[in-house]
């Protein structure tokens, strides 16, 4: 079974559009040493095995992966990917080999640009110098390290299976291999945090200066331990306004830093921006392969099932799953396309807008909008960004929209939620 086979069942519906050609794959390799506290992946843990030769469990995973690669039909126009990635789970759990294995009949499939952004999720503790090196040789041109927190007490906390001297051997391994294309991941909001670690952890992160930072604040999501333990907003998970205001305290140090903010969780340096995510947040068309991934194909999301026996069972026909939803009705994407774009510093474009969607609609958008503007939540730019300092609304065929740096971006769900309560009639 594969996303192709299933898209080329619906063709025949009125207005199906015609066949794109994504430049991007995401591979989901699903392994961990343990599975964190608050994670809600689809993942499975492996223990210590952090060498993927003497997994059996790891091998025959990889063994599916990439016999659902090869099933993969492609157009006769495709072009090459331009980003492709890696991500978990902990990639670093593969030996050089099985990466070599996948990234092979990757490009002998679908082609990999000379050029294109190759990035790997890795944890400390799962790699040692020689293999990083192995996966660099292999093309691997961008490595993003969960690390989380610079206390040990906090990352027991979360469940993590690292130590801060792991993450500090990890990063001197890193800097070894000469790489500059590297990210560093943190987490606000973990239980018993305070301000004084989280500014302890930015100014520690600072020093060891990555090109590229993710920050995340904790999301008690359900069905995972945190769920069991933790109350959102309740001791000793810090308050909401606590969470806040490591937010303000790490866009204020990171962008004073020389990054920029160009997404709601995430900084760079110029020229390091993760070209992978950009393709989500811009919801451009991808690939998706493996356990638990989705695609985004021609309008559809095609999701794979989440447990590896079922998963194993679905690449082979044998197991009855429904992974294709339709989400480019009207009313999905104009949803979609203000949740996504509004992450990103640069706004979404009103001439985009009106061209997709009418200016009815967009009109509905900015007199919606208004009242974030006048709270200094949003602002509306011209053509040449520059900020319309009035409340008049912007020609509606010019311009962006975007949110405010951090105070929008910090009540993005609740501008998103009246949008969308708003607009849910159209």
């Amino acid at each position: 079974m594969t996303d192709s086979s299933i898209l080329t069942n619906t063709q025949s519906q009125p207005g199906f559009p015609s066949l794109e050609s994504p430049r991007s794959a995401y591979l989901h390799i699903p392994f961990c040493r343990r599975r964190c506290f608050y994670c809600d992946f689809a993942v499975s843990v492996v223990g210590d095995r952090q060498h993927g030769d003497n997994s059996a469990i790891i091998q025959d995973y990889v063994k599916v992966l990439c016999q659902e690669i090869a099933q993969q039909s492609v157009s006769s126009n495709i072009y090459p990917l331009k980003t492709v990635f890696f991500g978990g789970g902990t990639p670093s759990l593969l030996s050089v080999n099985q990466l070599e294995q996948i990234l092979h009949l990757v490009d002998k499939k679908l082609g990999i640009s000379t050029d294109a952004e190759i990035s790997m999720e890795v944890d400390p503790g799962t790699f040692d110098q020689e293999k990083l090196q192995g996966f660099l040789d292999l093309g691997v041109n961008r490595i993003s390290l969960g690390v989380q927190g610079f206390q040990d007490k906090l990352l027991q906390l979360a469940g993590r299976s690292h130590t801060v001297d792991d993450i500090f051997s990890a990063i001197n391994i890193i800097e070894k291999t000469g790489i500059k294309n590297w990210s560093l991941d943190l987490i606000s909001g973990l239980p018993e945090q305070t301000l004084e670690d989280w500014e302890y952890s930015l100014k520690t992160l600072l020093k060891i200066n990555p090109n590229h930072i993710s920050i995340y604040d904790l999301i008690v999501e359900d069905k995972t331990p945190f769920s069991r333990y933790y109350t959102p907003g309740e001791f000793p998970l810090p308050t909401e306004e606590s969470t806040a205001q490591m937010y303000r305290l790490a866009q204020q140090l990171l962008t004073q830093a020389g990054y920029e903010h160009y997404e709601i969780s995430n900084y760079a340096k110029p020229e390091f921006q993760c070209q992978h995510n950009l393709v989500y947040w811009k919801k451009q068309p991808y690939y998706g392969f493996g356990m638990g991934a989705a695609s985004y194909l021609q309008g559809y999301r095609l999701t794979r099932p989440r447990k590896r026996q079922e998963y194993y069972a679905w690449v082979n026909g044998n197991y009855s799953y429904n992974i294709a939803e339709f989400v480019d009705t009207t009313q999905e994407k104009l949803l979609e396309t203000l949740m996504l774009g509004l992450r990103l510093a640069e706004g979404i474009n009103l001439e985009y807008l009106s061209q997709q969607f009418g200016s009815e609609t967009l009109a509905q958008i900015l007199t919606i909008l208004i009242t974030f503007k006048n709270q200094g939540l949003v602002q509306f730019l011209d053509t040449q960004k520059q900020p319309i300092s009035n409340t008049i609304q912007p020609d509606l065929n010019q311009g962006f929209i975007q949110l405010t740096d951090p105070d929008g971006f910090l009540l993005s769900n609740q501008i998103l939620s009246t949008l969308f309560a708003e607009l849910s009639d159209l």
